[in-house]
């Protein structure tokens, strides 16, 4: 009998609370339900893959912007090897007048361009930009005769 009477009172001081007494499920209820765990497990894994694959996009998207950025530089990098030869009109240390002189010969209907010196503060403006040196030495001449007297040619190396 005393041992009945000290795993009854044990029973009781492990279960002085409702909650610990509705967690465990001794008076009727379940533990958990099986199906809402497993669905809410579902949902989570359903979640993490469409964040997984948003990413995976968006690094797609990224890796295809570098990639143009990078096409677009060796675009660049061969024009500038292969148009070598520029006819200045004009030399200047003041970043507004050399703007202010390629807006007159852009109006003018020139392909005209602004050239930062490799070894000075000058911004030179180009009116045109040529791939044979000989061809550059004729439109100089041209220009030194109808456009501008003081054209020279710069040659970027």
């Amino acid at each position: 009998m005393k041992a009945l009477v000290t795993i009854l009172l044990a029973f009781i001081m492990l279960s002085n609370s409702c909650k610990f007494i509705e967690k465990k499920g001794w008076f009727g209820k379940s533990k958990a339900d099986t199906m809402a765990v497993w669905l809410a497990k579902q949902d989570s894994i359903r979640v993490a893959d469409s964040i997984q694959s948003e990413i995976d996009k968006m690094m797609v998207i990224e890796q295809a912007r570098l990639d143009s950025i990078q096409a677009v530089e060796q675009a660049q990098l061969e024009w500038e090897a292969r148009f070598k030869y520029h006819i200045i009109v004009g030399s200047f240390l003041t970043p507004e007048y050399a703007d202010d002189y390629l807006n007159y010969y852009l109006s003018m209907g020139y392909n005209a361009q602004i050239i930062d010196g490799p070894e000075n503060r000058f911004r030179l403006v180009s009116a045109e930009v040529h791939e044979d040196i000989s061809f550059a030495f004729k439109r100089l001449s041209q220009y030194q005769d109808t456009v501008e007297f003081e054209s020279w040619l710069y040659i970027d190396e």
